[in-house]
């Protein structure tokens, strides 16, 4: 599918649940490959930063992301809209620190959305297509939530608040499409008892009984009723089968549909659109989170991998040893590619062919042979270097020396044997010598090291 945003603007007005002040949220189309970015238009410079999992700095009785000393809360809700509409790319824009909590669902955010008018892209979608089975639990809590291959999105939740009020729920969506119909109308619930815990704690502020479902799974006094009322500006409460007031469910399961909703909202920090099944018990918004970074490492993984070059030993390399020692200085026993089979302006492909012979292996771990990290970089580097040189008109007249190597990790163990692939590709342009690059090792289907390299080119004298 092709990526999608909106036709125009789309404003809403409201208050923070938890901070109570009143604040403007606007969602503005934005370009392909964009994603979701928030953008805080109080502040001064009024910054923007991306939704991302990994800036999420509390998930207390909502999501909260950081950026710097910039904050947004509650993004939940509104995030869960933009991916059940299957809208990629937007910029949502605040004039404070909270997003509106409406009336407790993501049905105001939808019916913004569909009123600014869904624009399809030239870009395609990019999925995480989970292959195999992706799991976190929390044992403490009894939290689960699973990632199984299927051949579209689908999201099942069941929870459990040992209530006899409220029992055990059970929510799915198995059809995308009817997010706007079956989900987004569901509303955020929270337990009575749990109330003047909240408001000690100075959330809640802009709550009321309009934005939340209230469930009373135990008796109260009318006077705990009546301080109640006081509290959030209400001339009285009341209680009706197990609900504060006389507020009607939308469905019988609205809790488990509402966390189902919720999922859906923290999971798009992800930051790309899940093509599986997603089942969750007892989900909250820490398990969430926690699971979307999981999801997001596994992603990261796969991206790499279909990346991986692709070596055909019968094909001619566009460099063979010979040629590369014409280009770079190092000679035996340091030079550690064998062959350059691919290389463009932004990326390039080399191959060491790892033997019992190399001569590291006769002190390095004898009993044990295992290629050193450090070497497996310094053949990355040797590799991005031959796409270094190849800028310049007489390669064989200039050195590359390390500034700066960075993120360095070490998965796999590289043995006698193996063949390794290193691909390097550039993630800025090149200036005054400077070349900066990240690099990859693979070794069969296997992503054995990565680095990002950081390197000067300097003339012989």
């Amino acid at each position: 599918m092709k990526q999608r945003t909106i036709k125009q603007p789309a404003t809403l007005k409201g208050i923070g649940l938890h901070t109570g002040q009143p604040v403007t949220l606007t969602f503005q189309p934005a370009p392909e490959d964009h994603g979701y970015k928030f953008q805080r238009t109080d502040i001064e410079g009024k910054p923007v930063f991306n939704a991302d999992v990994n800036r999420v700095v509390s998930t207390q009785r909502g999501t909260t992301i950081k950026f710097e000393q910039v904050q947004i809360s509650t993004i939940e809700h509104a995030l869960s809209a933009l991916a059940g509409m299957q809208i990629d790319n937007v910029l949502i824009q605040l004039d404070g620190p909270e997003v509106p909590i409406l009336d407790g669902s993501a049905l105001p955010f939808v019916q913004a959305l569909r009123q600014a008018g869904i624009e399809e892209q030239e870009a395609e979608r990019e999925y995480f297509e989970i292959t195999q089975p992706v799991t976190y639990r929390d044992e403490s809590t009894g939290t689960e939530l699973m990632a199984l291959p299927c051949d579209h999105f689908e999201v099942i939740t069941l929870i459990d608040f040992n209530s006899d009020v409220l029992g055990q729920q059970y929510a799915q969506l198995t059809d995308i499409n009817n997010y706007e119909k079956e989900i987004a109308p569901c509303r955020t619930f929270v337990f009575l008892h749990e109330l003047e815990v909240l408001f000690q704690q100075n959330l809640i502020r802009g709550g009321d009984l309009e934005n939340a479902i209230v469930i009373v799974d135990k008796t109260v006094e009318q006077v705990f009723l009546d301080e109640l009322a006081l509290k959030i500006n209400k001339k009285s409460v009341k209680v009706k089968e197990g609900i504060l007031n006389t507020l009607d469910l939308h469905f019988k399961n609205e809790p488990a549909r509402h966390k189902l909703l919720d999922v859906i909202g923290d999971l798009a920090l992800m930051g790309h659109p899940v093509k599986g099944k997603i089942v969750a018990t007892k989900p909250g918004h820490k398990a969430n989170v926690e699971f979307a970074k999981l999801l997001k490492k596994h992603f990261q993984e796969q991206r790499k991998l279909k990346g991986k070059p692709v070596y055909d030993p019968d094909k001619a390399p566009l460099f063979d040893s010979v040629k590369i020692a014409q280009w770079l200085p190092h000679r035996y026993p340091f030079l550690l590619v064998d062959k350059i089979i691919e290389m463009s302006e932004n990326y390039i492909v080399g191959v060491k062919n790892v033997t019992f012979n190399e001569q590291f292996f006769q002190g390095h771990f004898p009993n044990n042979p295992v290629m050193p990290g450090v070497l497996q970089v310094e053949a990355m580097a040797q590799t991005g270097g031959i796409l270094a040189l190849s800028t310049v008109e007489d390669p064989g007249n200039w050195d590359t020396y390390f500034l700066k190597i960075e993120n360095v990790k070490f998965r796999y163990k590289v043995l006698p044997g193996d063949t390794i692939l290193f691909k390097l590709e550039m993630v800025a342009p090149m200036r005054r010598g400077i070349c900066q690059m990240l690099g990859t090792a693979y070794v069969g289907n296997r992503i054995v090291s990565e680095a990002e390299l950081t390197a000067q080119m300097v003339r012989r004298s």
